[in-house]
């Protein structure tokens, strides 16, 4: 399935200066060029979105405890300033969606995550793959399977480095 084959007939001397080597999968058409480099784009991108949405999902569906102390850090002051009421008898206010659940709420961001990181490996792979497929074009060369591989690699790992702190911060 997307014709990976041993990268070191590529490499070796026996077929040192053909175009193409024997037993090697090369790509010509722009469109095979995006087809590949979608599905590897998708196989490498979804799986990052999914673990950083799955723990945004369990943040909101199990936010951590809340401290019974207001100041957990600082000791308890012998003697109030002030009559105030404690944080237990303030009402709360209402609930702006009182229909909206939490588990409702964590699915939506779930849903969300997984969503841009399909629209995004589509556009990363679109805008990729045909710039790969005019360089190589130009060129007069043939590409191996294993280019629409490795750039969509560095397309995830470029995506990473972009979802992984904004997230944290968020949350």
């Amino acid at each position: 399935w997307p014709s990976l084959y041993n990268p070191v007939i590529e490499v070796g001397r026996s077929g040192f200066g053909l175009a193409t080597q024997p037993g090697g999968s090369y790509l010509q058409q722009p469109d095979d060029i995006f087809r590949f480099t979608l599905y590897w784009s998708l196989i490498f991108h979804i799986p990052f979105n999914f673990i950083a949405g799955t723990y945004a999902f369990l943040n909101f569906l199990f936010p951590p405890a809340r401290p019974t102390n207001g100041f957990p850090l600082l000791s308890p002051s012998l003697t109030r300033v002030s009559p105030s009421p404690s944080p237990q008898e303030w009402p709360k206010p209402p609930r702006v969606n009182a229909r909206r659940s939490r588990l409702t709420f964590a699915l939506l961001v779930l849903l969300t995550f997984l969503s841009l990181s399909l629209i995004s490996a589509v556009v990363g792979a679109a805008v990729v793959g045909f710039v790969l497929a005019g360089v190589y074009k130009a060129g007069g060369f043939y590409m191996s399977t294993w280019i629409p591989f490795v750039w969509a690699v560095i397309q995830s790992l470029v995506g990473l480095l972009g979802i992984w702190p904004s997230v944290i911060d968020i949350i």
